[in-house]
């Protein structure tokens, strides 16, 4: 039990720390302004818990990495359609509305596929593949994916209290500005990877 929670507290405070400032918390950032953050946080969870459970299991069982090179580069390009289709805005009939804000399944899989793709190969990706080759996988996988998950949920926190104080066409132009400098970083990344 003491190694697990070694692993569980070593895991959570390297990928919290890590996570601070990265393009996840970008890119949960720009999701929030479109989506629930409820709804946003678990597309975030489920997708952390999926890539960080792959990550344990090369950390400990076979000691390699995914080539992402191709994944990275395309999961940018989606990121500078999501900032574009951000800026050319959507309007929704009232029915719409209520519909959308009655089904969040769609947007949990779109939250979820995007910051799927954003994180094979991130740093955070490697970081829980070393953390796994010395502390084990499941107290690795857990307290990982709980860093990830609670450095993404305070972004979106601070983005929320901060988008009750800003108009609209702010937070529209800072979204999709937050889209693109998602997608730019993973092009880069890839090209990093590529070449």
């Amino acid at each position: 039990m003491e190694g697990f929670l070694v692993a569980l507290v070593v895991s959570f405070g390297v990928i919290f720390v890590a996570e601070l400032g990265d393009k996840s918390q970008l890119m949960a950032l720009a999701f929030a302004t479109r989506y629930k953050p409820v709804t946003v946080l678990i597309g975030i969870t489920v997708a952390t818990a999926v890539v960080h459970l792959v990550s344990v299991g090369i950390g400990y069982g076979l000691g390699a990495t995914l080539p992402t090179g191709w994944i990275s580069l395309i999961a940018g390009l989606a990121f500078l359609a999501f900032g574009a289709w951000t800026l050319r805005g959507d309007e929704l009939t009232e029915a719409e509305r209520r519909k959308a804000e009655q089904s969040s399944k769609s947007a949990i899989i779109a939250v979820g596929v995007a910051f799927f793709l954003a994180e094979l190969g991130d740093k955070t990706m490697l970081a829980t593949i070393t953390l796994a080759t010395k502390y084990g996988w499941f107290g690795t996988w857990l307290g990982s994916t709980v860093g990830m998950v609670a450095a993404d949920a305070l972004a979106i926190l601070v983005g929320r209290l901060l988008g009750k104080k800003l108009p609209e066409k702010a937070i529209k132009y800072g979204a999709a500005v937050l889209f693109a400098i998602s997608g730019l970083w993973l092009i880069l990344e890839a090209v990093r990877e590529l070449t």
